[in-house]
């Protein structure tokens, strides 16, 4: 299944010159992890706090500079001798807790399909935990199928769409199952994936 982040090399390339300017000024991979989660509570607190639908238009916004942020911490951490034990879990964490500091809000909205947008958010957790367990059994950390940067895309096009009134919120509800069902194939892709891997690296052992 393609996903758009296949296409972060390329975007990792346009950013190289600003991590390099970061790295050479202190700021760490930990500071820029830490500060993607802010961003994604403070966004969240606004959706559910403030009533005008205009509110939306921060999650196209938000979200760009969330994926930018992402690469540039994983970028730090690779290419200037900053990875740690504690950078892998502030980046998994990081990644969940944000994904729910800002979604789950959405699900407070009058008149916004809270159910979907629930099971939305539950099985983007799990698609993100199915990537990790394939560590702990002896393969990659997989990434395959509708991921993160894909369930970034889509809420980013629902504030933008919503946000500037251009369709019904009965609409609404539609996006999310999508999203979700292709939450669930991820799931299985990256599990059947992870054991192929194993399989291979064991008859290649």
């Amino acid at each position: 299944m393609p996903s758009i982040y296949q296409l972060k090399p390329a975007f990792q390339r346009l950013l190289r010159p600003l991590v390099n300017a970061l790295a050479r000024s202190g700021v760490t991979a930990n500071q820029v992890t830490v500060f993607a989660v802010v961003l994604c509570v403070a966004v969240g607190a606004a959706i559910a706090f403030v009533d005008d639908a205009r509110i939306l238009l921060l999650l196209p916004v938000a979200l760009f500079l969330r994926m930018a942020l992402n690469a540039i911490d994983g970028m730090l951490a690779r290419e200037h001798a900053q990875q740690s034990k504690l950078g892998a879990i502030l980046n998994e964490l990081g990644d969940v807790v944000g994904d729910a500091a800002m979604y789950l809000p959405l699900a407070l909205r009058p008149g916004f399909p809270s159910e979907a947008i629930v099971v939305f958010v539950l099985l983007g957790v799990i698609v993100e935990m199915t990537g990790v367990i394939g560590v702990q059994i002896g393969a990659s950390r997989r990434y395959d199928g509708f991921g993160k940067s894909d369930r970034a895309f889509v809420v980013g096009a629902i504030g933008l769409v919503w946000g500037l009134g251009w369709a019904p919120l009965a609409w609404l509800a539609w996006p999310f199952w999508i999203a979700a069902a292709l939450g669930a194939v991820a799931i299985v892709a990256r599990a059947r994936r992870a054991l192929q891997e194993v399989r291979t690296k064991g008859a290649l052992a």
